[in-house]
């Protein structure tokens, strides 16, 4: 079952006229529906909002492209669509893959689009961090036996 983001505060037409800044307030929060006698009923909603919307159906676009592609595995199909995932390891990819893909699908059930972006973030900034060189290098960890005088 894959949830629809329906806007749980509804405003009559009029309302918006009258009461923007409350109507305003609650479509930074989250969708409104506006209703209309004389026309079709409309969603008010942030920018913020609208483009999470549109990311997430970018990610839900590549991810109808990997899914019907048969050719390798899911991390190479992945890798192929997102190229910035070539500076993982193969198991990095692998993870990445099965994350993204859990991700998205819970982001599309429940109408969070936070949780695939999220996620994408975060496998998008490891392997920048991997591709610049960031974590190859020794970790030094401070002794913790050396006492510190108190301030």
């Amino acid at each position: 079952m894959i949830a629809t983001a329906q806007p749980s505060h509804v405003f009559q037409s009029s309302e918006l006229s009258r009461h923007s800044t409350r109507v305003f307030a609650a479509a930074e929060e989250q969708p409104v529906e506006v209703t209309r006698r004389d026309g079709e009923d409309l969603v008010l909603m942030s920018k913020r909002e609208a483009s999470a919307r549109s990311t997430l159906l970018q990610l839900a676009a590549t991810l109808i492209g990997v899914a019907t592609d048969t050719r390798g595995t899911l991390a190479d199909r992945m890798s192929q669509a997102l190229p910035w995932m070539f500076a993982l390891n193969p198991a990095d990819r692998a993870a990445c893959a099965e994350e993204l893909l859990d991700a998205a699908r819970a982001s599309f059930s429940t109408g969070q689009s936070h949780l695939a972006t999220a996620a994408m973030n975060s496998w998008m900034e490891t392997a920048t961090a991997v591709a610049a060189g960031l974590g190859n290098a020794p970790v030094e960890w401070l002794d913790a036996g050396i006492p510190v005088e108190r301030p």
